[in-house]
């Protein structure tokens, strides 16, 4: 029998409201599924359940929120179907033709009702580049591109739009709570998206955005509603907690009754309020259908042991709203989670890379590990010791430190004033400032490398016909730093004032990539010159980090180092997450109001829940901070994350690092003095 491998709770979501001839429609049902609870299972029987017992997969809705799951779930619908229908199983999984992403559905949808709003049935679609791109010409065209103050990029404004669309939020409202420092702009910014709505029109292409909102707009009208919603008898929802508010809107226009509507997800799981996702859509469920609404909550793990779950429970259970629901498992294991307190950063960095290398030792292999870090940035010290002791590592959300073109634009103007004949590091240079191109690049080289003095021809070059002041700092920039007289680390101070203008205008997420920057400054003061910072970043580096041989062939093995975010849904055997101090997790920019400082609570929780065996949450005491205040470099002391109080410690097992010699023995071991050299002279006499 197909259903005896699913518990007692699985089960119940699975036969929900279903009789043996497939003609009952079930009332609207919500499964709260929790971490590693086999939601994804679950889901695919009730799909595979609801075909054996007589429903025409054709009549099935299924919405996932990439093509990628949509496909695994009709693999797994054909598997279970086979044990009972046999050779037949593939014929029935093909016919479930209304499989996809929401923005894929809705795309369909639209050409089948193109007619009828207004249309035209061949239109094209623009991706994100495409739509960011026709936002700048029109830009352009209002003269906005030349106003006295800043206008905001192609990429801000387009991301102004999405929000407000996806979000069913006025334009005032979203520039308040999530642009404000775009308010003033709020005129012109009406102005510039009608311009985009009638470009977008007249050249008959809609936007990524457009594909729900159409929708939504469409299925506003009750007969089109009612028309579309009885293609479907059942509809059933993936990861219904990432869901925004356009998205429910079209659900709820769709089956207004919730007949046949199956949503599954886990509020404790809502951590994309950044995409306009909102955890009210799975909270107000029961609300929203009332009385009719069916919940069953699926509560055991198949993942972790039982006490990274119970220290787990313990985080989410002080959250302000939620689904009750306690997480339990069969795996029993005796060791706590570790809360480990270190020096710093770069403490963290060894005792991770340390603990990582012990693993591997005992056979695991350095895929079944996992890093986790609530913004990408945070993993730089990591992955200079991780490349320092050659440790192959992949990294999800975002680019590899070392990698990313911001850092690589630093370190180009640390190399070409330590080596000025260094082509590579110049011609990069050169062609961030504004009237410079390959051709005018070149021929500087080119003329630096007919003189003995580089820098100084390069002082008495001509500026470039279109590059004005932007030549004249340039040039200043490289001979003060050539000069070493700001002395280490203070020059990379100076590479980064003479960058933060590019940074602003060749990047949309400046601010972010700023903090990437800083981050560079901490890592460049634990060296003692320019010269062994970057000989120590170029020296040895492993075979399969992404700068050398791409990404890493499926049989090498690995460490997975990744955001939370691009962490959900997955899971390993041991898991490390870095700085669990306030300022990171929760951001400190992310506790402005309560609702952020709840789904900042739910990172924490999905960070933990994406672990086994072994779970280390590291506590940083301090960072180093260089140049950002008038007194100079400084260290700030951090605390643990508010999200961890003393109440809950109990399910921890505290400790710190190093666990070394005394500071006696040490200080003892560095009075010793040999002389090495008379060693070496008297092994040849």
């Amino acid at each position: 029998m197909y259903l005896e491998k699913l518990n007692p709770q699985q089960r119940m979501a699975v036969e929900h409201g279903t009789l043996i001839d497939g003609s009952h429609i079930a009332g609207p049902l919500l499964v709260i599924a929790g971490a590693g609870s086999g939601k994804t299972n679950t889901l695919a029987h009730r799909v595979a359940h609801l075909i054996v017992k007589g429903a025409d997969p054709r009549r099935i809705l299924l919405m996932t929120f990439s093509r990628r799951a949509a496909a695994e779930m009709a693999r797994r619908v054909e598997r279970i179907c086979r044990n009972v229908l046999g050779a037949n199983a593939g014929v029935m999984a093909d016919a479930l033709s209304w499989s996809g992403t929401f923005h894929g559905i809705g795309a369909r949808l639209l050409r089948d009702y193109a007619e009828q709003i207004g249309l035209d049935p061949g239109f094209t679609i623009h991706d994100r580049e495409d739509s960011a791109d026709l936002m700048n010409l029109l830009r352009h065209d209002l003269g906005f591109s030349k106003t006295e103050s800043r206008f905001p990029t192609k990429g801000t404004c387009l991301a102004i739009y999405s929000r407000a669309v996806n979000s069913e939020t006025a334009l005032d409202l979203v520039l308040r709570d999530v642009f404000p420092w775009c308010a003033t702009w709020e005129k012109q910014l009406r102005e510039l998206f009608a311009s985009y709505v009638e470009a977008k029109q007249s050249q008959n292409v809609l936007d990524y955005d457009d594909l729900l909102l159409y929708w939504a707009q469409m299925v506003g009208e009750a007969m089109i509603a009612e028309d579309i919603g009885s293609r479907f008898d059942h509809v059933l929802v993936d990861e219904y907690q990432d869901t925004n508010r356009l998205q429910a809107s079209i659900l709820l226009a769709l089956k207004p009754g919730g007949q046949g509507l199956t949503v599954v997800g886990d509020d404790a799981q809502s951590i994309y309020s950044f995409r306009a996702a909102t955890v009210r859509n799975i909270l107000d469920f029961p609300a929203a259908f009332s009385p009719a609404a069916n919940i069953v909550t699926l509560d055991r793990n198949y993942r972790s042991t039982q006490p990274i779950l119970a220290a787990a429970n313990a985080v989410i259970d002080l959250a302000s709203e939620r689904f009750t629901k306690n997480l339990w498992t069969e795996r029993q294991s005796s060791e706590r989670p570790r809360l480990v307190t270190v020096r710093d950063e770069a403490e963290q960095a060894r005792y991770i890379t340390d603990m990582v290398l012990d693993n591997r030792e005992e056979g695991l292999k350095l895929k079944q590990q996992a890093v986790l870090f609530r913004a990408s940035h945070h993993s730089g010290p990591l992955e200079v010791e991780l490349t320092r002791r050659n440790i192959p590592f992949v990294k999800f959300g975002g680019l590899k430190f070392l990698d990313s073109a911001h850092v690589k634009d630093m370190l180009a103007a640390l190399r070409f004033a330590q080596n000025p004949r260094d082509r590579v590091a110049g011609f990069r240079l050169m062609q961030i400032l504004p009237g410079v191109g390959p051709s005018t690049a070149q021929k500087t080289l080119d003329l630096m490398a007919e003189d003995a003095s580089p820098i100084t021809a390069l002082g008495a070059m001509p500026a470039p016909p279109r590059s004005g002041e932007d030549w004249t700092m340039f040039v200043s920039m490289l001979q003060e730093l050539k000069s070493g007289k700001a002395g280490w680390p203070a020059e990379i101070g100076l590479a980064r004032q003479w960058y933060a203008p590019h940074l602003e205008r060749l990047h949309e997420d400046a601010t972010t990539r700023q903090a990437d920057l800083l981050q560079l400054e901490q890592i460049a003061s634990g060296y003692a010159s320019r010269e062994r910072f970057l000989t120590e970043l170029t020296l040895d580096p492993p075979d399969a980090t992404s700068d050398q041989a791409g990404v890493p062939l499926l049989d090498e093995d690995y460490l997975i180092l990744s955001t939370i975010h691009s962490a959900k849904g997955q899971e390993w055997t041991r898991v490390f997450m870095l700085n669990v101090v306030d300022g990171c997790i929760p951001s400190d920019l992310a506790v402005g109001t309560t609702a952020e400082i709840e789904e900042e609570r739910r990172l924490l929780y999905v960070a933990m829940t994406r672990a086994r065996d072994g779970l280390d949450l590291v506590v940083p005491q301090r960072f180093f901070t260089y140049g950002q205040n008038s007194q100079g470099d400084r260290h700030v002391y951090a605390s643990r994350s508010r999200f961890i109080p003393a109440t809950l410690l109990q399910f921890f097992e505290a400790c710190s690092w190093p666990q070394g010699k005394s500071e006696a023995a040490q200080a003892q071991a560095r009075q010793v003095r040999i002389d090495v050299g008379a060693r070496m002279r008297g092994m040849w006499r």
